[in-house]
């Protein structure tokens, strides 16, 4: 059977002392109630129960070993199955303090063996001290366990401040070319869309499609070195405009890459290899690099794709919307692009569910 004491005040933590000798438990009651809460337990089984159903409980537990019921190694063969040991101090009482007793006891985990009869300044010394450690290192435990998370908001709320100045910069190019905000959100969304929920997104965990679906939105920042003469003209560009429309691979890549801040940040490899990369071909005929087939990255290739797609699907300034059935078909066909067999296959697999992105806008 188990009893608590009576309430001894404000006292700090709560002993647990497992002992069938009420003679015992009281000569380690007068020792301990000074400065703990004391809980008692008549045998092993009892005082099993006690420490399984609330471990925290516990600042320490003085465990007798021939007991009815349970006896002392038992009951500390259960809790070192349930990994109890590292966590709470067990002190073994015992006047059984032979080899083999000893042997299997630290074995088990037990922080220290005390022999009876006991000696009340010793053993209530030894007890407090190691108290005093495991309160000392459960202290620093939540002091580092309290840094890591402020540590981690600081991470995040500056993860998230990088995104929205990637994102204003690259909004604020869209803008400049007199196109919605919005085309950079949705070369993100379709972005992200064709690696996470098709084969493209192989080999990548979650973390670097984000990071990509974030370079994404980077993709034409090279704009910024283009006149407006030639960004916002109405009609089809001479050959000599042409050509200069093209350096925005390039730029952009050259911009990105003169940002020591972006430099370190995930998402920089990506947006540099997307902003120089996304109009090159499959077949090798685009710019500025002449790439052709899998020398283009899988995600300069999704976002080629995904640039392609977001133009004919919208009004730009040079031209209406295309029905969607004519924007399939000149994909499918090679008018606007060539795009490797495997992503086109996996593009049609999900349009579908693309196509609801331009759907929604309709709606609002």
């Amino acid at each position: 059977m188990m009893h608590p004491n009576g309430d001894q005040g404000p006292l700090r933590e709560t002993l647990l002392i497992v002992d069938d000798d009420a003679i015992n438990r009281a000569i380690l009651e007068q020792i301990f109630s000074p400065d703990y809460h004391i809980q008692e337990a008549e045998n092993g089984r009892d005082g099993l129960q006690a420490i399984l159903s609330g471990p925290e409980r516990f600042c320490a537990v003085l465990l007798d070993v021939v007991m009815p019921e349970m006896d002392g190694l038992e009951v500390l063969r259960r809790l070192s199955q349930a990994g109890l040991p590292g966590r709470l101090p067990i002190f073994l009482i015992t006047a059984e303090a032979n080899d083999r007793v000893l042997h299997e006891a630290y074995g088990l985990g037990v922080m220290d063996v005390i022999s009876k009869p006991v000696v009340p300044y010793i053993v209530q010394r030894r007890v407090q001290s190691v108290i005093e450690l495991y309160q000392a290192r459960r202290s620093l435990s939540c002091k580092v366990e309290s840094q890591q998370a402020r540590l981690l908001r600081q991470a995040q709320e500056i993860i998230r401040l990088n995104q929205g100045m990637v994102e204003a910069l690259a909004t604020a190019i869209e803008f400049r070319s007199e196109e919605s905000g919005a085309h950079v959100q949705r070369i993100h969304d379709i972005t992200r869309h064709l690696l996470s929920r098709t084969e493209l997104g192989q080999g990548l965990s979650p973390g670097e499609i984000e990071e990509i679906a974030l370079a994404s939105i980077l993709h034409d920042v090279g704009k910024i070195a283009v006149p407006d003469a030639i960004l916002n003209k109405p009609g089809r560009l001479t050959p000599e405009e042409f050509a200069v429309m093209k350096t925005h691979t390039v730029q952009g890549a050259r911009l990105l890459g003169q940002i020591p801040q972006l430099r370190r940040y995930g998402a920089y490899r990506y947006a540099a290899d997307i902003a120089r990369h996304h109009h090159e071909r499959w077949d090798g005929r685009g710019y500025p690099d002449g790439l052709k087939g899998d020398e283009i990255s899988v995600w300069a290739q999704v976002v080629s794709l995904a640039d392609v797609y977001d133009a004919l699907s919208c009004k730009r300034v040079y031209k209406d919307a295309f029905p969607r059935e004519r924007v399939l078909e000149m994909i499918r066909e090679g008018e606007c692009g060539v795009f490797s067999p495997r992503l086109l296959a996996c593009f049609f697999s999900v349009e579908e569910e693309l196509s609801r992105l331009y759907r929604k806008e309709e709606q609002a």
